[in-house]
């Protein structure tokens, strides 16, 4: 049975957009999975970590037969086909798949917490994802557009 899934996407070394744009499609090349529609680029400002490019994000929804876990392992291969390197937290890097909800699945263990724990607050995914689902609801029952009215959008600009 297919469960829509949403997935945030970033970059911000090399050609960071068409990196953006190539993973876009290579989440359609995942078993069992379709991309089913995709949202506009945003350039933002870097989280955490300052002192590098801004990041090109978009958010991407897609159907899949994929258990979460293995979604997740489609996405860290994906990562690894663009050259992801983790050498610290909020590096700079090639390519950003974070899995932000799976139908409304709520689950957190060593490898995955779902929904993913800081989209709320972060304008990168939260306006993306909310021009592609904007009718969308938290598995929590908190509106997408109640968090995209708080948000705090500075330095975030739609490309």
């Amino acid at each position: 049975m297919s469960v829509r899934a949403y997935i945030g996407l970033g970059a911000n070394l090399g050609d960071a957009a068409g990196t953006v744009q190539a993973a876009m499609l290579g989440l359609a090349t995942l078993p069992t999975t379709q991309l089913v529609t995709a949202s506009s680029f945003y350039r933002s400002a870097p989280v955490g970590y300052v002192d590098q490019p801004d990041f090109i994000n978009a958010v991407a929804a897609i159907d899949t037969d994929l258990e979460a876990h293995l979604l997740l392992d489609g996405l860290l291969a994906l990562e690894q086909l663009f050259g992801r390197e983790r050498s610290f937290r909020n590096a700079p890097r090639t390519l950003d798949l974070d899995l932000l909800l799976y139908g409304d699945a709520v689950m957190h263990d060593k490898r995955l917490t779902l929904p993913h724990p800081r989209m709320q607050d972060r304008s990168f995914v939260l306006l993306p994802l909310h021009e592609i689902a904007a009718k969308l609801q938290f598995p929590d029952g908190t509106a997408l557009a109640t968090l995209v009215a708080a948000c705090d959008q500075t330095g975030l600009k739609r490309l």
